[in-house]
């Protein structure tokens, strides 16, 4: 989800409560993607700590604990929040207390659950797992859900009529809630349709959501992951379109045995590992030439981290 959804959903939901720190829950709702500024640096240094990544090690319950308590605290020093409510013009001083720390965890979790409903997943269980969970039911970004985001905010932001901030805010999560249910549903459609056409050679099924709620990515692969076939569909007209098909490995010019060592050795390598894990599928074409192997890895879907990585492997 974006950033102004991950402030919005728990500032409206302490607000209907009536809580007078409805701004602690927002920002420790926004608190986990400021990984992007402090934390993915160290990933991209150093490959093998690839957990220090956007929706990395701060999108697990453990450390949105230590990173929205952090967040909340830098922002309650009265040199901060007042240097920052001096430039948009409002007040947006937080205390840092026992109660603020619980609604700014508060706000991290409506921000884990939001991003969970999304693709790609977030490692939830971190340090005990770097497995990642999702619904795949939003995209990782929806366009129209940020752009009423934003003008929720700016509604929010103005200042004008409470009960006009009241029926914009509800507006908002009605239509974001709706938008998740229809998306559910045409999710269950998508795959009972496609369930169909499964068979002995491609009995794994998975769909994966697209700017267009109607429209579907659907990847099926046989039990060994060793071929795929990719292709769209849209529930609304019942068709499938685009229709892919992947193998892996693809070896040219070299010997299986020696390609498949090469390729061993390649998936231990920390690039490697990096983008298998940002990757929804990480597919492999090996190519023999002047005494190595050239491994490349490729992800069958679009991928916001980049599509594919070659290495080198000396025989």
């Amino acid at each position: 989800m974006d950033l102004i959804t991950h402030f919005l959903v728990p500032y409206i939901i302490l607000a209907a409560i009536g809580s007078k720190n409805k701004l602690a829950g927002a920002f420790g709702g926004i608190s986990l993607d400021f990984d992007t500024i402090f934390v993915t640096w160290i990933g991209l240094l150093s490959p093998q700590l690839f957990i220090f990544a956007h929706r990395g090690i701060t999108h697990s319950f453990v450390f949105a604990l230590v990173t929205s308590t952090l967040f909340l605290y830098v922002l309650s020093r009265k040199q901060i929040n007042g240097f920052i409510s001096s430039i948009i013009k409002r007040d947006i001083s937080v205390e840092f207390t026992k109660t603020t720390i619980a609604l700014a965890y508060f706000g991290a979790l409506i921000h884990l659950f939001l991003d969970f409903l999304t693709t790609k997943g977030i490692p939830l269980f971190y340090p005990l797992s770097i497995t990642r969970y999702a619904a795949e039911i939003y995209p990782a970004v929806d366009m129209i859900i940020t752009i009423l985001a934003v003008v929720t905010l700016l509604v929010i932001y103005l200042k004008v009529n409470q009960k006009y901030k009241k029926v914009t805010m509800a507006v908002f999560m009605i239509v974001l809630v709706s938008f998740g249910c229809i998306m559910a549903y045409e999710k269950s459609n998508a795959i009972s349709a496609e369930t169909l056409t499964l068979n002995s050679s491609y009995n794994h099924l998975s769909t994966y959501p697209t700017q267009d709620m109607f429209m579907w990515d659907v990847v099926k692969s046989n039990s060994q992951n060793s071929s795929y076939i990719v292709s769209k569909y849209n529930t609304l007209q019942n068709q499938e379109s685009n229709i892919r098909t992947y193998n892996t490995p693809s070896i040219k010019n070299g010997p299986y045995i020696s390609a498949q060592n090469a390729i061993n050795t390649a998936n231990n390598l920390p690039v490697v590992e990096r983008f298998k894990w940002n990757s929804y599928y990480a597919l492999i074409n090996a190519t023999y030439s002047s005494g190595e192997w050239k491994i490349t890895y490729y992800d069958i879907l679009n991928s916001w981290t980049g599509n594919n990585i070659t290495v080198t492997v000396p025989t």
